[in-house]
């Protein structure tokens, strides 16, 4: 990538999705690139379902460095990738793509990072030895539980609607333990009645909706805490169920958001931005 720090132009990005008109990362990586004073351009690409190949086949014959990909183009950028880091062999999605000087496509997964490095680093949370349930067991859980285990939780479980997901999911981190006693566990919403987490994410969807899934009483333990991956600019459905079940430490996902892009810069640039005066700028404008 040898002119990818070529000062006479500004080096090209975008994010790619359908629909991208609410996408926040065009605002996020303006605000990472004047922060460490990078020049470049991002914008957001709206991509018709069939046609990512192309779009990312054209965005690169344009001179196009990289590339961040969201919803529902992940498992797309994951395929067309050339090599694949193996965070995103472990999720089994590509957020970030590397796109080189020899016309090559590198993919990666920057979600777990930005979700670890929220709860660690912005939230002071701990991960280390802790009970955590994550809710839900789509794509969004998958990209995540590799960076999780990598903090060596106590326990891990994926609960979800339909059971056998959950259980699927978890056997594909068989060969990955949190410790050598306590594997990644599976199981339906009915199987939580009794048990008790210090740190529950919610990877659902649901909380949009104004849904939540159907969670016990006693879920949380007295000093746990409660994450939602989705953010919105009021509480969303889940933080506000935790806030009714006592529970004091509550998040949203925007620094998780916030999180993810400023690793993806970091891949592309070279220097790693600090988020939490863009997060703090966000919120502020939501």
């Amino acid at each position: 990538m040898s002119d990818i720090f070529d000062f006479d132009k500004p080096a090209l990005y975008a994010v790619m999705g359908n629909p991208i008109n609410h996408s926040k990362s065009p605002q996020i990586h303006t605000a990472f690139a004047l922060q460490t004073d990078q020049k470049l351009e991002y914008s957001a690409i709206h991509v018709d379902v069939g046609g990512f190949a192309q779009a990312v086949s054209h965005f690169q014959g344009h001179g196009g460095k990289g590339l961040n990909v969201t919803v529902p183009f992940k498992l797309d950028a994951w395929k067309l990738s050339d090599t694949l880091t193996e965070r995103a062999k472990t999720a089994g999605a590509v957020n970030t793509l590397i796109l080189t000087d020899e016309g090559l496509i590198e993919g990666d997964n920057t979600d777990g990072v930005g979700l670890v490095n929220d709860i660690i680093e912005h939230l002071g949370w701990t991960i280390a030895q802790k009970k955590v349930l994550i809710l839900g067991a789509g794509g969004a859980s998958r990209g995540v539980i590799g960076p999780i285990l990598e903090q060596k939780p106590y326990s891990l479980t994926i609960a979800n609607r339909t059971a056998v997901k959950a259980t699927e999911l978890a056997s594909l981190f068989t060969d990955i333990k949190s410790t050598d006693t306590h594997p990644v566990t599976g199981g339906g919403y009915d199987s939580l009645n009794g048990k008790q987490f210090d740190l529950v994410i919610n990877a659902t969807a649901a909380s949009l909706k104004g849904e939540v899934p159907p969670l016990p009483d006693e879920l949380v333990s007295s000093e746990g805490c409660c994450y939602d991956m989705m953010y919105a600019a009021r509480p969303t459905a889940f933080m506000e169920w935790a806030s009714q079940h006592g529970v004091s430490n509550i998040s949203d996902g925007l620094g998780m958001l916030v999180g993810q892009a400023a690793e993806s810069f970091n891949i592309w640039r070279g220097v790693k931005p600090e988020v939490k005066e863009v997060i703090d700028s966000i919120r502020n404008s939501m």
